[in-house]
């Protein structure tokens, strides 16, 4: 992908994501504690094409997002603390209050533009690369 070079590799600002027939890397903000959850990307209105946010909690636990005060659709990607993907709620529908389940075991979610889950081929068992997910753990280690 242009404008990334091996030393981006496993840095805080971008995720990398590998799938049977396909990667991409994602420049992300992080969402690390409870305020920077809630706020997450409510009132952006635009996003950037490689661009999102990652959400990451202490531990696996059951998750739902909803789109309060969204104005973008998303793609809502949630993946476990092995960094594999578990579950993808395509195009969420912005300002739209309805609860999104993501699982009972998720403790990173990734939030992109909606559409480029289709547009990429990105699909469930997916491997994420990115320095939180403990390498101990991690499907695809930094």
């Amino acid at each position: 992908m242009p404008g990334f070079a091996l030393a981006d590799i496993c840095s805080e600002s971008y995720i990398d994501l590998r799938w049977s027939g396909g990667s991409a890397k994602f420049s992300v903000e992080l969402a690390d504690n409870e305020a920077e959850r809630a706020q997450g990307l409510m009132f952006r209105e635009t996003l950037g094409r490689f661009t999102g946010m990652i959400f990451v909690y202490p531990n696996e636990q059951s998750v739902n997002f909803w789109m309060r005060n969204t104005l973008i659709p998303l793609d809502i990607l949630f993946f476990n603390s092995k960094g594999l993907l578990k579950k993808i709620h395509q195009n969420a529908r912005p300002l739209d209050l309805s609860s999104l389940f993501g699982g009972d075991a998720i403790q990173y979610v990734l939030e992109i533009n909606g559409g480029m889950v289709a547009k990429l081929g990105i699909k469930e068992g997916t491997e994420m690369r990115y320095p939180m997910v403990e390498n101990k753990h991690a499907v695809w280690k930094c």
